[in-house]
């Protein structure tokens, strides 16, 4: 197939790209021109009609209308604040990292012009805090364009508008990246999630209306605001169009990120992008560790919100993990298992508790010791915690378990019946790449 040319990762493989030189001197609708023209061309309400008329959907998980979510704003006098999710902490994602870092300039355009459609004067960028990198990277461009008058009391020198960026470190809490615990968060809390409604929108960042949108999906406004709505929704399908940047790691022969259009199938990501499986596939996650694992005979879905919904997963954040048939399942549950459990806040005790309880029961039956009915008892474990905590963290892991039983109960069987693994093969049978022998050593 034809590659598709790259609008969001353009520019990231070129030296000093996250300068403020260099993005000026890209030409075109870049070095704060698109900024230029949102704020003269377009009224607020107009841009938030022309953001909701492209259909551009959230690429952090929840995929939900960025325009529609804008609109949610109350007309009530108080003080609104733009909140962009940059904590990516769900596992197998690394795509708002690289935005960051590599074209930190395009992010803060976008943002100008998300700021104007909403009447912002304050924005946030929350970063997780082991982006060393990256908050560095994001607080250099902003202090050029304090610098350059782009930001600041008097936005791009055009007399309308003013407008503050700051950058939050977080603490590398997988929780952040819930909306309402990344405001927690961004207060100077505990990142303890908050019940909705209210929603940020109406009640957000000290009670004052917030929109919270991910780096990617913030990333995508500017070339909307430059090439028009009808432009971005000629790329892929029209339920949720739109460039996507895919995360694509496990067994395969180059992991990496691949920008290509929704509705692309993962057949194509993983052979003509990602090069191809190493060995043979036995599953494949389609949007980050949390999302159900889809098999190899759905490899032909197409990869864009609608398609994978109706194949029993999610979208998610595109963070693409591909499995092959030396995986053992039990054992990749586990590690998930851990990592969820570990990463709860506590506040909720089906989530606290429960999650701790599934990782026992996949630990006893990887090492040896499960009984007779251990594959039902954590599907009952699920049913008990599921839709019963403030956010979806529990969900997170609860999605995860109750798929990699349904499709691989043999193997949970097999663990029970035999107490080991039934993967397991002679040393030296399965060959790894010469160029992914060290990262597997």
């Amino acid at each position: 197939m034809a590659k598709f040319e790259p609008i969001l990762s353009k520019y990231f493989n070129q030296p000093n790209s996250w300068t403020l030189q260099h993005y000026r001197s890209r030409g075109g609708h870049y070095g704060y021109e698109t900024a230029k023209k949102a704020i003269n061309s377009f009224e607020p309400k107009a841009l938030v009609d022309e953001v909701k008329k492209s259909n551009l959907r959230g690429r952090g998980g929840a995929g939900f209308p960025a325009g529609v979510k804008w609109s949610f704003l109350p007309e009530n006098g108080k003080p609104r604040y733009l909140a962009v999710n940059a904590d990516e902490s769900e596992p197998g994602t690394f795509k708002d990292r690289a935005i960051m870092a590599y074209d930190p300039h395009s992010l803060i355009e976008s943002m100008i012009c998300a700021c104007w459609a909403i009447k912002c004067h304050h924005a946030y960028v929350f970063v997780r805090g082991e982006f060393v990198r990256e908050i560095k990277r994001m607080q250099a461009a902003i202090d050029e364009c304090y610098k350059a008058g782009i930001l600041g009391e008097n936005v791009l020198g055009l007399g309308k508008f003013k407008l503050d960026i700051t950058v939050i470190g977080g603490a590398g809490a997988y929780i952040c990246g819930e909306e309402t615990g990344l405001l927690s968060a961004a207060e100077g809390r505990r990142a303890y999630p908050k019940i909705k409604p209210p929603f940020p929108a109406v009640e957000g960042y000290f009670r004052y209306p917030t929109i919270i949108n991910n780096v990617e999906t913030i990333a995508c406004v500017m070339h909307i605001v430059a090439h028009g709505a009808d432009w971005f929704r000629k790329i892929g399908p029209e339920s949720g169009p739109g460039p996507k940047l895919f995360c694509v790691s496990g067994h395969v022969q180059k992991p990496g990120l691949y920008e290509v259009a929704l509705g692309t199938t993962l057949r194509e990501i993983i052979y003509d992008y990602a090069g191809g499986p190493v060995g043979n596939i036995k599953g494949i996650i389609p949007g980050g560790s949390s999302m159900p694992i889809m098999t190899p005979d759905q490899i032909d879905t197409p990869a864009d919100f609608d398609s994978i919904r109706a194949a029993g997963s999610f979208l998610g954040s595109a963070g693409m993990i591909v499995f092959n048939d030396e995986t053992c399942i039990v054992n990749a549950l586990l590690n998930l298992a851990r990592f969820y459990h570990h990463e709860s806040c506590g506040q909720c005790t089906p989530c606290r508790e429960g999650l701790g309880w599934l990782e026992k029961l996949c630990h006893r039956l990887e090492f040896g010791h499960g009984k007779e009915g251990d594959a039902d008892l954590m599907n009952e474990v699920c049913v008990m915690i599921k839709g019963r905590t403030i956010c979806f963290l529990a969900d997170s892991l609860i999605m995860p378990v109750q798929s990699y039983i349904a499709k691989f109960r043999d193997e949970f069987e097999y663990h029970i019946k035999h107490h080991k693994c039934q993967t397991a093969t002679e040393p030296g049978k399965f060959k790894v790449p010469e160029h992914l022998a060290l990262a597997h050593a």
